[in-house]
């Protein structure tokens, strides 16, 4: 294997340029908003450049805020979120979830920082990779977001790993304690942040196939 943890991947990426400097501090565009809830829910099964047209009709009509997209009536919610896919379960998702936020914690100042991932994996439509998108990058916590790019990525390494639990296992275990040296003056929370972006960079970049996926990474090896 080229790899012998996630330290020496992430550092080979890092060296390759794909920690991107024209991006969010966070890589997440917004982060730290009520905006990367919403397109935490929104980019499930879509693609990136669809679900920013879907943000943008939100923005147009006020709805980045939990206060008015929990009221928002449902049929004008799914015709602006339609380019993300999925308009009917991810609009019925969104006002719920604005609904719950409003419930329990009052607003978003107050979800973002008393929610855990145990309440956020109780809320309709959010599995583990939106609980932890939400809480890395909306909320700013030490939660390690793995993907699909992220899987495929590993097993055309040779990790072939079994679950999002494994993946992110593996990814945690070989960073952790080493951020600082990855991320100098970051936070664990922010490294690991990067750490995701720069997995979906690369894999965007080279997504034709398993040998282009691991080729730039191997000429580096020699």
């Amino acid at each position: 294997m080229i790899f012998s943890d996630s330290y020496q991947l992430l550092s080979r990426l890092e060296s390759l340029g794909y920690d991107r400097a024209d991006r969010d501090p966070w890589w997440w565009p917004n982060s730290g908003s009520f905006e990367t809830v919403i397109g935490a829910v929104l980019t499930q099964n879509a693609n990136w450049q669809r679900v920013e047209i879907s943000l943008e009709n939100l923005r147009q009509e006020g709805l980045l805020g939990p206060e008015r997209l929990a009221e928002y009536p449902q049929d004008s919610l799914e015709v602006l979120i339609r380019p993300s896919g999925f308009h009917t379960a991810k609009g019925r998702n969104l006002r719920a979830l604005s609904r719950g936020i409003l419930d329990a914690f009052g607003d978003f100042e107050g979800f973002r920082e008393a929610v855990d991932r145990e309440w956020l994996l109780g809320q309709r439509g959010i599995g583990p990779e939106t609980a932890d998108a939400i809480l890395n990058y909306a909320c700013y916590r030490e939660a390690f977001v793995v993907d699909s790019y992220t899987a495929r990525l590993l097993a055309a390494l040779g990790w072939v790993l079994d679950g999002y639990e494994e993946v992110q296992s593996w990814m945690i275990e070989g960073l952790s304690g080493r951020e600082a040296e990855l991320f100098p003056g970051m936070s664990v929370a922010q490294a690991w942040a990067r750490s995701h972006g720069m997995v979906v960079e690369y894999c965007k970049a080279n997504r034709k196939g398993r040998r282009i996926l691991v080729e730039k990474l191997e000429a580096r090896e020699a």
